[in-house]
């Protein structure tokens, strides 16, 4: 893959994360993992007790690469640790939501859950504090703007698992031969649009996922760019903003004209990256993971280094004067308040101790192109991958999604159905009052 040919990220340019579902309704099966038999040994440093100490992980799957990572990462725990019975079941981000509410309803939560909100769950008082369960060595390691992003009533409730930024990819090649620099504002990206699609009709110009894989980041770029944002300052909702509206109408008519990508509400951040991949797609707004899911593509298909596409990534184009600002979203570890023993809290804490020592977390974060969300992993990443350091650099200084308020998972759900109502025609305005009534009343 060729490298990276330019680095025009803003320095208000914040951080965001790569993984999302809906909730639905439907009931869920809850087999083990694949590749996720526990192995035991007895270690002379570990004698094994009576009765080992069940944990069980529900942990989001984030790409082709993670169920394998986690069967490795259990066979490795319980090979050092006798007197604990560790059991992780990956799940698609499409499903998760509907395993754990299965679980929850019927009285059958994890222990450990991996997913992107918590404030659901701690609002039904399903939680433990995350200080009850991970060790004070380990909790030091974590940047406190992520930390502070799990903060409710004082207390943080989980722990960050990882991140990524966000940025706005494009094919060099292709602006080139169409004539158009990098846009930086809206009027300019849509100028960039029509040029390319005159250079050749067979290209996207844009790409744009409205998906339930990703919607909320798409309401995220387009809202936060034209000066706006999910809520005011004082924490309350403000969905239909009327920069708000538009910002999705703007989106929608890129959609409308022919710029983008002919099915955003079905093709997902992958479906891009594949085409931006195959120099089909101009210019997409993406994680840094891209880098990497695109070398691994061109591996598996041996691609030739003549045909691989020369690409550079910007900072995200932006409305009436506002400075640039990318989604940031990161994931999340939280431990179920299932009445555990003080062995099983102590247990807890060895596993997350073992998953956050700084060679092994940085090997996690690294497995699928993410960022990490301690300083030591952070180090570690910025010296295995330098063309993971500038993204590193910027770590501290994230956008999230309000996602410690309670009607963060309706309200994901809520514009995520708004830009996909509006791509079958429905007025922003009209869906967005609705939204905003069910959720603020």
């Amino acid at each position: 893959m060729k490298k990276i040919l330019a680095l025009l990220l803003a320095a208000t340019m914040m951080f965001s994360l790569a993984a999302c579902g809906n909730k639905a309704d439907a009931p869920a099966s809850n087999p083990p993992a694949e590749n996720s038999t526990p192995v035991e040994n007895n270690n002379d440093n570990n004698p094994p007790s009576a009765e080992k100490i069940d944990i069980n992980v529900i942990a989001a799957e984030y790409g082709q690469n993670t169920k394998q990572w986690w069967a490795d990462f259990q066979k490795e725990f319980n090979a050092a640790y006798d007197n604990i019975n560790l059991t992780v079941e990956v799940v698609s981000w499409n499903d998760i939501y509907t395993v754990v509410n299965t679980r929850l309803g019927g009285n059958n939560a994890p222990d450990i859950l991996n997913i992107d909100v918590f404030a659901d769950y701690q609002a039904d008082n399903l939680l433990l504090p995350a200080q009850d369960y991970v060790s004070q060595e380990t909790y030091a390691k974590f940047y406190d703007a992520f930390l502070e992003q799990s903060v409710v009533d004082g207390t943080v409730w989980a722990i960050p698992d990882l991140a990524s930024a966000r940025a706005m990819y494009y094919n060099v090649d292709i602006l080139e031969a169409a004539g158009v620099e990098v846009p930086t504002t809206w009027d300019e990206l849509k100028a960039a649009c029509e040029a390319i699609k005159a250079y050749d009709s067979s290209i996207y110009p844009w790409g744009i996922d409205m998906t339930t894989d990703e919607g909320q980041a798409a309401f995220a770029y387009y809202v936060w760019n034209n000066g706006s944002d999910f809520t005011d300052a004082d924490g309350n909702w403000i969905l239909n903003d009327p920069k708000n509206v538009e910002a999705i109408e703007y989106a929608i008519g890129l959609v409308n004209d022919g710029y983008t990508n002919s099915d955003p509400a079905n093709e997902t951040r992958y479906n891009l990256q594949d085409l931006f991949g195959a120099g089909k797609l101009a210019m997409v707004i993406g994680p840094n993971s891209i880098p990497t899911y695109i070398a691994d593509n061109y591996a598996k298909a041996n691609t030739p280094e003549a045909d691989q596409i020369n690409y550079a990534f910007a900072a995200i184009p932006t409305n009436g004067g506002n400075a640039s600002v990318s989604a940031g979203v990161m994931d999340r570890f939280m431990c179920f308040d299932n009445n555990h023993s003080p062995e099983k809290i102590e247990a807890i804490k060895t596993f997350f101790d073992f998953f956050y020592e700084d060679s092994r977390y940085s090997d996690w974060v690294l497995m699928e192109g993410f960022l990490p969300a301690t300083s030591a992993g952070g180090e570690i990443v910025a010296a295995s991958d330098p063309a993971m350091a500038p993204w590193v650099d910027i770590v501290g200084s994230c956008k999230f999604y309000p996602t410690a308020k309670a009607e963060w998972a309706d309200v994901k759900q809520g514009v995520i159905n708004v830009e996909q109502q509006a791509l079958l025609g429905g007025n922003v305005q009209e869906l967005l009052d609705n939204l905003q009534s069910e959720i603020a009343g």
